[in-house]
């Protein structure tokens, strides 16, 4: 292309010089124009028209051309103007030489709004095709009833195209045979064996021998390397697999709109006579007799099973599906990253829109310690802290920024109203926004030219951001008291339910608003507060001269949202973790509400139960979209998953992983699998179909730490899921078909498995009772056991001894007999002897 262009700038450059004379085209080699013959219509060719061109032949997209007059008549002599003015930068170089040759004065240009044929704009290159155009010819009535059949067929039906002939084009496929065919690259040897004519039709007579004990009975070759002769070998590897004979047949059938219709029928009866011929037959009988035996087994063997149930569908899912289930991996689609930022900063929490397609928020914060934050206070002041609204068609910039005045750790848009969002601060502040005013600026986001929720996505080189444009500051509407809130860091925020609310003393009643207005937040100063967002109702009403002095001056730019809560926003309850069993301090870092336990429940302050399972801190706490008492958490370097009313620990832990874990998320669409992001920038995607010891498999995203992971489901067919880093780019993965699409029995399977380790969970303690029982018996055994070594110990001891005294007196008795002092039939004592 560099050739062409050198020679088209200096044609230009020759006809700015001479200005007397007709314009000169530059004479170049065009290539033939593209046309969609191969999807039946030769005439038409298809463009891609910039706004800079649509500009020019004043034919802009919703201003010149519209729904109702998609088309306009561009004259011969404005196209060739603009190919003596822009060369080969105009967007109709590529079909030159059709409109050079073209044998009117007006060419129709026809703006293709649902991409057709693959681009914007299409140019029909004949007459006849032009006349067609406005003037159909008229169709048939076999062609009115296929309309009308497309009509009440729906869209997920498919209908079948034959296919078009298309001449051979050479791609280099016939080398690539010529390489893989089997060539003789040798010589062959030819042996020739012979024998007697006498020998020949002789009996043969085979025997076994000791091939050592003759000479020459056997010769051996021994391999060698050759260094002088070397066999290069071409492998090829070649599938077989042996497939019964099959045949396809089709047939089809007109098909008509359908009609209600009934039909009634009556059975045919034997009359009174027939019934008592058969009643007395023996061939019924015998017949009757032979076959019951034969019905009974069939009856029962289909009370048993199905027959008619296809053991090979049942084996595996039915591969008639969209998309390529080889692929596992996570690919991205975009990435967004703030380019003005003058500090570094990295992302702290990311949340899609709820309802309008292809716009997310992100909050960032300075990557400071607690120290490094005291020390630079003041050049913080200095740069605003930020949430960034990014979308699909701007990946450059932001198209808002919500101002704070802390960094935000967290925030959540209003389920009931996604133009309200509140933030947690770094300093224990919550901020709130109203961007009510701004909506039309993100609803009317080009994607698809229309204001859809859910639009097409357009070509990423359609797509043209305007340099000049800058983001839409928006400043806070309220921010919380300081005195009265948190004291430290919040680390999650959540909207309440719009089913229920709470009072002060902690009871849930049912909200017949129908409107989110509470909100429930956990901080690191070891408290979890609930904050009202309504106006209170004041208990006596202040003077008019009071209300004067207490009066605060608005900004022009700030929204009077929520000005009765601004500096004076107090939570309505507050609650504050005890310490439990141990002497450390309980930090809430992530809450979870389950609608169903809470609702006309009171809450209680004591923990029911506490578990040390993670060895970090527990950043994530998530219930499964598909079972409300399944919570994954994530911590430190394990993962675990938890059911509540178990109490005898987690369902699933896993084993120390090789880096640590920073974030984690359920999948949206299948029931077993989650993902978890690690201080590596790895994603560790666990499927519980799969493995249940360690993640199906890893992908590296980034080089740094993962720092929030969330899933997004925009249709059945496509889904997002946006991982941010510590270095604040936000990347955006589409997830593949094997990863968001369930197989038929994934429910029940999962739900199945959660069960049998609640089960395997009661087996293991109800085995540690009874070694706990069987270990106290047998503590109680030997306890008895040294009892009764020690009586009978005490017993020889106490024998021996008197074994001793018996003895020691009857030698002293013959003593004294012998000396005369007592006689044979005396009895004496040990005093006696002394």
């Amino acid at each position: 292309m560099a050739p062409k262009q050198q020679k088209s700038s200096g044609v230009k450059k020759k006809a700015k010089h001479s200005k007397k004379k007709e314009p000169v085209l530059p004479v170049t080699e065009v290539d033939e124009p593209v046309n969609m013959e191969s999807m039946g219509h030769p005439e038409i060719y298809p463009l891609v028209l910039t706004s800079k061109t649509q500009e020019i032949l004043n034919c802009r997209i919703d201003e010149d051309l519209t729904d109702e007059q998609p088309y306009k008549l561009i004259k011969i002599q404005d196209i060739l103007a603009d190919f003596h003015n822009r060369a080969a930068v105009s967007d109709f170089y590529p079909i030159k030489k059709l409109i050079q040759e073209y044998p009117g004065d007006e060419i129709l240009l026809v703006y293709d709004k649902d991409f057709k044929y693959g681009l914007n704009f299409y140019v029909i290159g004949t007459e006849e095709g032009k006349e067609n155009y406005f003037n159909p010819p008229e169709v048939s009535e076999e062609q009115e009833e296929q309309k009308d059949f497309k009509e009440h067929v729906p869209e997920e039906m498919y209908f079948y195209k034959p296919p078009i002939s298309k001449p051979w084009v050479s791609l280099g496929s016939e080398k690539e045979i010529e390489d893989e065919s089997v060539k003789e690259s040798t010589t062959q040897i030819i042996r020739m064996i012979s024998r007697k004519r006498s020998e020949f039709g002789a009996p043969i007579k085979f025997s076994d021998r000791n091939a050592s004990s003759v000479k020459d009975a056997y010769f051996e070759c021994t391999t060698y390397p050759d260094k002088n002769f070397v066999i290069k070998q071409l492998e090829k590897d070649v599938g077989m697999q042996v497939v019964p004979q099959v045949k396809d047949t089709n047939t089809q059938t007109k098909w008509t709109y359908p009609k209600n219709a009934t039909t009634q029928y009556h059975p045919r009866e034997f009359l009174e006579e027939e019934r008592e011929i058969l009643g007395q037959s023996k061939t019924l009988a015998g017949f009757l007799n032979n076959v019951s035996i034969s019905v009974e087994i069939a009856l029962q063997q289909n009370e048993i099973m199905n027959t008619f149930t296809n053991d090979w569908k049942c084996l595996a899912e039915e591969e008639g599906t969209f998309g390529d289930k080889t692929d596992t991996h996570l690919k991205e689609h975009q990435s967004f990253t703030h380019l003005h930022n003058l500090m570094e900063k990295t992302v702290t929490c990311v949340s899609w829109h709820p309802d309008i397609y292809g716009l997310i928020a992100v909050s960032v914060a300075v990557r400071l310690s607690f120290e490094e934050r005291v020390q630079f206070s003041g050049k913080l002041l200095l740069q605003p802290s930020l949430i960034l609204f990014w979308s699909f068609s701007d990946p450059i910039h932001p198209q808002l920024m919500l101002e704070s005045p802390e960094d935000i750790f967290c925030f959540k848009f209003c389920p009931s109203n996604p133009n309200i969002i509140a933030g947690g601060c770094m300093n224990g502040q919550i901020v709130m926004w109203d961007i009510t005013a701004h909506a039309d600026r993100i609803e009317n986001i080009k994607v698809d030219g229309s204001r859809s929720k859910k639009p097409t996505l357009k070509p990423m080189f359609l797509l043209e951001p305007d340099d000049n444009k800058e983001a839409k500051y928006i400043r806070h509407c309220a921010v919380s008291s300081i005195e009265h809130g948190h004291r430290k860091v919040i680390t999650d925020i959540h909207w309440l339910s719009d089913t229920f609310e709470m009072n002060r003393m902690g009871s849930v009643f049912e909200n017949r608003s129908r409107i989110c207005c509470q909100l429930v937040t956990c901080s690191a100063d070891c408290t979890i507060c609930f904050w009202d967002i309504r106006p209170l109702k004041a208990a006596t009403p202040q003077s008019t001269e009071k209300k004067k002095e207490e009066s605060i001056e608005i900004p022009i730019d700030a929204p009077s949202t929520f000005l009765h809560l601004d500096l004076s926003w107090n939570p309505f309850s507050k609650l504050k973790l005890s310490k439990g069993e141990t002497s450390l301090d309980h930090c809430p870092i992530k809450i979870s509400l389950n609608e169903d336990h809470l609702f006309y429940k009171t809450q209680a302050k004591k923990p029911l139960s506490l578990y040390t399972i993670h060895d970090g801190a527990v950043h994530t706490v998530q219930r499964s979209p598909f079972y409300k008492d399944i919570v994954l958490t994530v911590g430190g370097w394990n993962v675990a998953i938890w059911k509540e009313g178990v109490k005898l620990g987690p369902l699933l832990q896993s084993s120390c992983a090789p880096k640590r874990y920073t974030a984690g998320h359920w999948s949206l669409t299948r029931p077993g699998v989650f993902y978890i992001g690690r201080e590596d920038g790895y994603i560790d995607i666990w499927d519980l179909l799969e493995k249940t010891h360690e993640p199906a498999q890893s992908q590296n995203i980034c080089i740094t730490t993962i720092t929030y992971i969330e899933p997004w489901t925009f249709s059945a067919k496509q889904q997002f899921i946006a991982v941010a880093d510590y270095y604040g780019t936000l990347h955006i993965l589409e997830i593949p078909w094997t990863l968001s699409h369930p197989s038929a029995n994934e429910v029940s399977s999962i739900s199945f498995y959660f069960d049998r380790e609640v089960k395997h969970l009661e087996y293991v303690e109800q085995r540690k009772q009874i070694r706990e029982q069987e270990k106290m018996e047998m503590e109680l055994e030997t306890e008895k056991k040294k009892i009764r070594t020690y009586k009978k110990t005490k017993e020889q001891m106490e024998a021996e001894l008197k074994l001793d005294y018996e003895s020691y007196l009857e030698l002293e008795k013959s003593v004294l007999i012998n000396l005369g002092i007592i006689k044979l039939s005396d009895k004496i004592s040990f005093i006696d002897v002394i």
